[in-house]
């Protein structure tokens, strides 16, 4: 059975402190999950970055914006290197609620061998519908160091994952960065997965231009009103999210696979929500007309209400079948192709 990305992150949780403990009682871990990394024909390019001494001076100039940070849209201009944190809830550290081998992901990403997916913990965007409320809201998760993430990505490829996919990446840049150059001098030669809601900013997605092979952005709100009700305060999500995902297209392109598997390029995912809330009809319509109808779109019909929607109506109740439907048949008259 399939597992829902909340079912399969309950799941690792509850695993994983009994598994990592037992493996590094052991001195297992390295050995436990070693495998050949089969041949790839894509070599990601964040490899000739570090090779030129270009994502050093990348990694630096993310850091420099944790001074007064403008990581986000949400601008906080508060000094993190110095332990204050802003709507994230993150200061001058990070923490990791799980990493594993994922195959709730889209097809793409997943193949076989599964998707390399690390969950980072807070959150800049903070909707009131969270799916994963506990770690995006709460913080649930545990500290974790540059050295240990980048033994995380290395681990993953070793246990055979076709990528490296990073989970609420926005608000922890710099640290993503300063692991991937730890994790590239041991061997990391995987694709890069960004995983975002997309309140991005465009300084810091050129600054990853050439460190992500593949974007993953959610567009949630097409409405002003509404994002500013069902996130923190962001009227402007809208615009930014679109600036933001028409960057990562400009790098990337479309998406571009070989045997079923996703290397390189954008899919955009849009949660389809109760009372057409997320503006699916015009998101649709955006796509085609900005990016493109070849454009990979994965339009997600497992809305549920969780954390606080029962406060705000519609999100209040699951999202019918026929609202689905009207979404699915939304992208078909607007003319995209490659939608899923």
């Amino acid at each position: 059975m399939e597992l829902s990305r909340r079912e399969f992150i309950k799941v690792c949780l509850t695993a994983a402190g009994t598994t990592a403990a037992a493996l590094s009682g052991l001195g297992l871990a390295r050995d436990l999950f070693a495998k050949d990394v089969p041949e790839n024909a894509y070599r990601p390019r964040y490899l000739d970055l570090e090779r030129s001494g270009e994502l050093e001076r990348r990694e630096k100039a993310l850091w420099a914006l944790l001074e007064s940070c403008n990581l986000c849209l949400r601008q906080c201009n508060v000094n993190r290197l110095a332990g204050a944190k802003g709507v994230c809830s993150s200061a001058e550290t990070f923490k990791v609620a799980q990493h594993a081998p994922h195959f709730g992901e889209e097809r793409l990403l997943v193949g076989r061998e599964g998707s390399g997916t690390i969950f980072f913990s807070n959150c800049n965007l903070l909707c009131v519908f969270c799916l994963n409320w506990e770690i995006n809201h709460r913080g649930d998760g545990r500290q974790t160091n540059h050295a240990e993430l980048a033994r995380m990505m290395l681990e993953l490829q070793r246990r055979g994952c076709h990528n490296i996919n990073l989970v609420t990446t926005t608000h922890i840049v710099p640290h993503i960065v300063k692991a991937l150059r730890l994790a590239v001098a041991d061997g990391l030669r995987l694709p890069l997965v960004y995983n975002t809601s997309s309140y991005d900013s465009l300084e810091v997605l050129q600054l990853l231009d050439g460190i992500v092979d593949i974007y993953l952005p959610d567009f949630k709100f097409m409405d002003a009103a509404l994002a500013a009700r069902f996130a923190r305060n962001v009227p402007d999500y809208p615009r930014h999210a679109a600036a933001a995902i028409k960057e990562m297209h400009q790098q990337v392109g479309a998406l571009r696979q070989t045997d079923g598997i996703a290397y390189r390029g954008l899919l955009i995912r849009h949660l389809v929500m109760p009372g057409n809330s997320a503006g699916t009809d015009e998101f649709v319509r955006w796509v085609v007309s900005e990016l493109g109808p070849e454009t990979h779109v994965n339009i997600m019909g497992q809305y549920r209400p969780m954390h606080r929607a029962n406060e705000y109506p519609p999100l209040d109740r699951p999202l019918r079948l026929d609202e689905y439907m009207q979404a699915i048949h939304w992208a078909r008259e607007a003319g995209l192709r490659n939608f899923h």
